[in-house]
C-alpha cells in the first residue's frame, strides 16, 4: 500500500504542473503560455537527466536514492513557490522547474524495481494494473485540485503539488539492500534491439495520448463547441484508461504477444478515428479506444522490460521508459505546434500504425525462432 501511494503521488507534480504553472505565469506575466515554457523545461531536463542521474545512485539502496531524488525535487518546487510569492524574474521559475524535472525519470527508475521486492512475480501484473489505475486517477484529480487552489492563489497550487509530490520520500518502504553490490565488469548497453523496440512503443503510445490531451481544445473548436468542452475528449479517455487498469488488475496475467499487437492496433484505430472521424461521436470513440488499451500496454511495457533488462540495469531501463513517454509528449507537442490539428493527428496515427506493424513482424519472427516458453521478443 505504501508503494502504491508513493507511485501515485510521485506523478502529482507532472499531473498538476501544467495547470499550476499556467496560473503562475498568468499572475506574473499576464499570459498563461509561460506555463508551457516551464513544463517544456521540466520535460527536457527529465530527458537529459534520466540516465546520468540514475547511474550516480546505482551503488546505493534504491529506496535511499529515491528519497534523495524526491527531496531534491521538493526543494526545487518549493523554489518555484517562493519565486512566485516574491515575484522573482520568470527565468528563475523556469530554472527551478528544470531542476525539479531533471530527477523525474531517475526517481521512477528507482521506484519501479522496488515493487519486485514487495510483490511475488505471480501478482506483479495485478500490482502494476493497480498502479496504472491510480496513476490515471492522479492525472484526473491533480489538475482539478490545482485549478481550485489556484483560484485562491497560484502559490497555494504550487505548494500543494510540492507537498503531495514529497510524500514518496516518507512513504516508500526500505526493502533491504536493493542495489547490486558487485556489478559486472563489462558494461552492456541498455539499448538492446528488444528493449529499444518497447521503448519506441512507449514513446508512440505517449504521443498518441498527448495528441488527444493537448489537442482537446482544438478538437472542441473543430466541431463548433466552446473551448471549455475540451473535456468531451479528455474525460472519456481518462475514464477508459481507468477501466483498462481495472481490467489488468482483475486479469492478473501478462498479455501474450498477439494480444499486445491487437492492443497496438486498437490504439492506432483510435488515433485514426480522432484524425479522420467525421463527427464528434467518432472522435470521442477514438479517444475511448485509446484510453482502453493505455493501461494494458503500459503494464506490458514495464513487465517485458523487467524481463529483458539485466538486474543491475533495471533502474536505467525504467528511467528510459519514463523518458520515452516524455519524448512522445514532446513529439506530439512539436507536431501540433508546427502543423494543423488534422496534419498532426495524421502524423501521430501514422507513427502508431508503423509501430504496430513493426511489433507484429517482430513477434512473428520471434515466434519462429523461440519455443513457446521463451521470453517475449
Amino acid at each position: 500500500m505504501r508503494w502504491f501511494a508513493s507511485s501515485a503521488t510521485l506523478a502529482v507534480p507532472q499531473a498538476a504542473g501544467p495547470v499550476a504553472f499556467s496560473l503562475v505565469a498568468l499572475s506574473l506575466l499576464g499570459d498563461a503560455t509561460g506555463g508551457a515554457a516551464m513544463i517544456l523545461a521540466m520535460t527536457l531536463a527529465q530527458v537529459a537527466g534520466a540516465i546520468p542521474i540514475t547511474r550516480l545512485g546505482r551503488r546505493w539502496p534504491a529506496a535511499t536514492v529515491l528519497r534523495l531524488l524526491v527531496a531534491f525535487r521538493t526543494l526545487a518546487l518549493a523554489g518555484v513557490a517562493l519565486a512566485t510569492h516574491y515575484q522573482a524574474p520568470f527565468a528563475w521559475l523556469i530554472v527551478c522547474a528544470a531542476l525539479a524535472g531533471s530527477v523525474n525519470g531517475a526517481a521512477y527508475g528507482y521506484l519501479r524495481p522496488l515493487l519486485n521486492h514487495l510483490t511475488p512475480a505471480s501478482r506483479l501484473p495485478r500490482a502494476l494494473g493497480v498502479a496504472a489505475t491510480l496513476n490515471e486517477v492522479t492525472f484526473v484529480l491533480a489538475p482539478v485540485a490545482a485549478s481550485g487552489l489556484g483560484t485562491i492563489s497560484p502559490v497555494f497550487a504550487v505548494l500543494a503539488l510540492t507537498v503531495l509530490g514529497a510524500l514518496p520520500a516518507l512513504l516508500i518502504p526500505q526493502v533491504g539492500d536493493t542495489h547490486v553490490r558487485d556489478l559486472p565488469t563489462a558494461e552492456a548497453s541498455v539499448l538492446s534491439p528488444s528493449i529499444l523496440l518497447w521503448l519506441t512503443c512507449a514513446a508512440a503510445s505517449g504521443a498518441t495520448v498527448a495528441s488527444i490531451e493537448i489537442g482537446a481544445v482544438a478538437l472542441a473548436l473543430k466541431f463548433g463547441y466552446e473551448p471549455a468542452l475540451a473535456i468531451l475528449f479528455t474525460v472519456p479517455l481518462c475514464l477508459a484508461s481507468v477501466t483498462g487498469g481495472v481490467w489488468v488488475s482483475v486479469r492478473n496475467r501478462m498479455a501474450s504477444r498477439r494480444a499486445v499487437v491487437a492492443q497496438l492496433a486498437i490504439m492506432a484505430l483510435g488515433a485514426a478515428l480522432a484524425a479522420f472521424g467525421p463527427s464528434l461521436a467518432t472522435t470521442v470513440a477514438g479517444a475511448v479506444l485509446i484510453g482502453l488499451v493505455l493501461a494494458p500496454l503500459g503494464t506490458y511495457y514495464t513487465l517485458v522490460l523487467d524481463t529483458l533488462a539485466p538486474p543491475h540495469k533495471r533502474p536505467e531501463v525504467f528511467a528510459l521508459l519514463r523518458t520515452a513517454n516524455a519524448l512522445g509528449v514532446i513529439f506530439a507537442s512539436a507536431v501540433l505546434t508546427a502543423a494543423s490539428l488534422g496534419t498532426a493527428l495524421t502524423v501521430v496515427t501514422g507513427t502508431m500504425v508503423t509501430v504496430a506493424v513493426i511489433v507484429g513482424f517482430a513477434s512473428i519472427a520471434s515466434g519462429s525462432r523461440q519455443p513457446r516458453s521463451g521470453l517475449p521478443l
